[in-house]
Formats: C-alpha cells, structure tokens, sequence
C-alpha cells in the first residue's frame, strides 16, 4: 500500500480509474494490512474460518493469495482496455490471468529467498503453516482469484469504464 497509494494519488487527474477498481484496491490493501498486522497465521479471522470449517491450518493467508489474483487482473484489465493495448476478448482474459500468476510467482520467488536468507527466522514471514504445497496453493488461488474476477465484473467495470469517457 506505500508505494500504490502515492501512485494512486498522482495519477488520478491524469488517469483515473473506474470506482470498482478503486474500491476493490482499497479491500485488497485491508486485507495485506490486516495480515501485515498479525502475520497471516495469526490473523483471527483465520482462526475463526479455521473452526467454522474445521481446517487443519488459519487459512487468512489463502485470501490475501485470492485477492493477489483478483485485484491486479481487474487493474491489468483496465490499463490494457483503456490503453488499446489488447484486442480480442480471449486475448485480454488471457493476459490479465497471466499478469497477477506472473506476480504471484514473483512472490512466491521472494518467499524462497527470504526462507533461503533468513533460515527458521522467515517462518512468520512465510506462514506455511506445515503445508509442503503452500506455493502450489498460492499461485492457483492467485489464478482463481483472477478468473473469478474476470468473469464477476468485466461488463460492470465496462460500464464504468465508458462512463469514464
């Protein structure tokens, strides 16, 4: 949220974004704050998904992977909409699921390094819980994330995009 917010605020004259994509950046920076917080592994919302679903693990940080995904396919969207970047609706489903699985692996990337360079010292920061699958997991949240996006709001931030013109 540092670094997106003072872009937020210098491009809004020059390049304002549709309000889904507004409100929908906000919730995403909630939900990182909120773990940022507690740690992703101690985030009592989690605890609470944990026992409402009888889970073996918090599963807050599964949330922040499906936003990852949900929120950056919906602002690649945009960028690329408004920008006449993209033609053809198959292509621009296709690179804005690319854009956040690109993300997320860059992410996951850091994770590694950070395990790799701070040995037990990144479990917090990593919150694994245990799961020897928690990269796979995250990266197709991440793509979930982003398809459910595409497909729930494409035609309402169409709207809103022409309403921006």
């Amino acid at each position: 949220m540092l670094i997106a917010a003072p872009i937020l605020v210098a491009t809004h004259r020059r390049f304002p974004l549709t309000s889904i994509l507004y409100f929908l950046i906000c919730l995403h920076a909630l939900v990182l704050i909120l773990g940022g917080t507690y740690t992703y592994a101690r985030v009592p919302l989690g605890f609470w998904l944990q026992d409402l679903f009888e889970l073996e693990r918090n599963p807050y940080d599964r949330i922040g992977h499906f936003m990852q995904g949900f929120v950056p396919a919906l602002v690649a969207r945009e960028i690329f909409l408004r920008g006449g970047y993209v033609s053809g609706k198959k292509m621009l489903f296709f690179v804005c699921l690319c854009v956040p699985l690109a993300f997320s692996a860059f992410y996951e990337l850091l994770e590694w390094w950070t395990a790799l360079a701070f040995g037990e010292g990144a479990a917090d920061f990593l919150g694994t819980q245990g799961d020897p699958w928690d990269t796979q997991a995250d990266m197709f949240l991440a793509l979930i994330g982003a398809a459910a996006a595409l497909i729930l709001l494409s035609k309402l931030q169409d709207r809103q995009i022409q309403a921006l013109r």
